[in-house]
């Protein structure tokens, strides 16, 4: 794990297999409203969260580049982070999990450019600017939570899943993008909705991905420290939800003692509040309990167990042997012996070889394009591993460049052929070629001679199994599977547009700092004009309020904007506290 600097300025730069990923935040694209839900949201979790939330939170603003006034710029929080030795990217939503622990354990902070939309101010399920930048970015202020951070995203990206969660990813994504899109309609909603049910329902059994998922929700995005009876919020979910923050706090959300077992196996909702929360004593604690969850995982058990795993997930993983040789691969077929343990492992699709995480030359994805297959195991009458034999071991078991041989291994495996090569890598023999070769298990033929040269992996036993590629930069875009939907963007109406005008004008008056008159000749026109044409918007009289309330100005106006949010609050329950709070603040 790397050390936590501050002194650091280089910018991190992309690793090739996570750019595919990476957007342009188009920064003109954000609307007048847009950079008015941030402030509002910004302005009431902030005096919010100098209280109840963990450290300084203003402080982890101002470091990282954000303020309360308008949307953050992605390309200055990068800036900003780098003196902290992190760095910030543009993401389009929703990204494959593993990718997202990629980023992470790279010291990127993967932030969504879209912002939720103001029916959605106080809580949306989808990744947006507020939840990943205000959210993730003022913690890493702390060193510890830093740490924590980037450990986690270590082993998330090498967690294996299974092809349900890929399935169940989908189904989240698109429902994160249906409701946030002002266009989608009530049936669309609900078809999205039965969809994320039936992918939730299809999960029946879990994987290390789905895991640490949940581990990740209940620390890193809905967590608590301090003491059960008096919590801080860190959690970036909170930390970014002004509905969610503040009912944590009422009765009937129970604050639990943090338990790995717990959060590790414990379902969320990402539709809905969450009814409990778990409280840690501090990021050493989370970090150890990491650690301990690290241990079950197929990347440091390895063995039959661990490619099951592989075999299971249907996507992109690497297999270890003990030589050191890794396979990269989509796992389809496993060979066992009488006892059940994987004898001879099967890839189909692109595969890759590679020692030490650098792809071995010749065995790209080209040449090993349809597949790679071979067994696992201790050479028949050997005690050392062949990997390890001397060249006197490799004589008398009759591989010698150019001999033709029948190797057989304890499993039963057979391999009967001509030696063209034998690799060896870090003093280890790692991969033994022959030509016209036949591989059986039984009655199982495994390769046929006329397929051409067997290159057949070394190694007595698999000692990792993990997701994705060993080498990720030359597999590049491949190494994880991005989702085929997209954000949603509509074209403004005349309407939309006029009233993104009234926003942008209140805007620059609080900007320009005018005199009183001028306030007060402009909001008064501006809610002329929002009470004939725009009846239900609450967002821009709470921000007119804010120019007024403070001076003293246009008592009669404000009265009549107070009665006119009152009269929306009463019809909606779900604006009522935003109205209240809005008009809080204002005073």
């Amino acid at each position: 794990m790397k050390s936590h600097s501050t002194t650091t300025a280089a910018l991190i730069p992309v690793p090739p297999h996570l750019t595919p990923f990476c957007v342009e935040q188009n920064y003109d694209k954000y609307s007048p409203i847009d950079h008015a839900v941030w402030r509002y949201v910004l302005r009431q979790n902030s005096a919010f969260l100098a209280e109840k939330g963990y450290g300084s939170y203003e402080d982890g603003m101002r470091v990282t580049g954000m303020s309360t006034e308008s949307v953050p710029n992605i390309e200055q929080m990068n800036l900003q982070l780098s003196k902290m030795g992190w760095g910030a990217v543009a993401i389009d939503g929703f990204i494959p999990p593993v990718a997202f622990f990629d980023f992470q354990a790279h010291r990127l902070l993967p932030i969504a450019g879209d912002i939720r939309t103001l029916d959605h101010i106080a809580y949306t399920p989808a990744p947006d600017i507020i939840h990943e930048s205000a959210g993730h970015a003022p913690m890493l202020h702390d060193p510890g939570y830093a740490e924590f951070l980037q450990f986690f995203g270590e082993i998330g990206a090498k967690a294996l899943a299974s092809k349900e969660d890929h399935d169940l990813y989908e189904a989240i994504r698109l429902l994160s993008i249906v409701k946030e899109d002002p266009r989608a309609t009530a049936l669309q909603v609900e078809e999205a909705e039965e969809n994320l049910k039936r992918a939730e329902a299809a999960v029946i059994e879990s994987s290390e991905a789905g895991d640490i998922s949940k581990l990740y929700w209940w620390t890193v995005e809905y967590g608590l420290i301090g003491s059960v009876s008096d919590p801080k919020i860190y959690g970036a979910g909170l930390l970014s939800s002004m509905g969610e923050s503040r009912a944590l706090y009422r009765p009937h959300v129970q604050k639990v003692a943090f338990d790995l077992h717990t959060c590790s196996t414990k379902d969320y909702n990402i539709t809905e509040p969450q009814p409990q929360l778990y409280v840690c004593e501090n990021f050493d604690q989370l970090t150890e309990a990491v650690k301990e969850f690290a241990k079950t995982m197929a990347y440091q058990v390895g063995g039959t167990v661990s490619l099951k795993k592989a075999l299971r997930s249907d996507n992109l993983a690497t297999a270890v042997y003990s030589s050191g040789l890794q396979v990269s691969g989509t796992f389809t077929h496993l060979e066992y012996d009488a006892q059940g343990e994987a004898v001879y492992l099967k890839t189909t699709g692109p595969t890759m070889l590679a020692v030490a995480n650098q792809m071995l030359s010749g065995h790209d994805l080209e040449y090993h394009g349809e597949g790679f297959g071979s067994p696992i195991g201790l050479i028949k009458g050997h005690d050392t591993p062949l990997e390890d034999f001397s060249d006197t071991q490799l004589d008398a078991a009759g591989l010698q460049v150019g001999n033709v041989t029948d190797l057989t291994f304890v499993s039963g495996v057979t391999v009967s052929g001509e030696v063209t090569y034998i690799l060896r890598e870090a003093g280890k023999i790692v991969l033994i070629g022959f030509d016209n070769c036949t591989v059986t298990h039984g009655d199982h033929v495994l390769f046929q001679a006329e397929w051409g040269t067997f290159d057949m992996a070394v190694g007595a036993v698999i000692t990792s199994v993990y997701a994705g590629a060993a080498d990720r930069a030359a597999w590049a875009s491949s190494t994880f599977t991005k989702s085929a939907l997209n954000t949603q963007r509509h074209e403004v109406t005349a309407d939309e547009q006029k009233l993104y005008d009234l926003y942008q004008s209140i805007r620059n008056l609080r900007e320009a700092n005018s005199d009183d008159s001028g306030v007060q000749d402009l909001t008064a026109r501006t809610v002329a004009v929002l009470d004939e044409a725009f009846p239900n918007d609450w967002l821009l009289r709470v921000e007119i309020l804010e120019l007024l309330a403070p001076k003293g100005l246009a008592p009669d106006l404000q009265a009549h904007i107070e009665q006119w949010l009152n009269e929306l609050a009463a019809t909606d329950e779900g604006l009522q506290e935003l109205i209240e709070n809005g008009i809080n603040l204002a005073r």
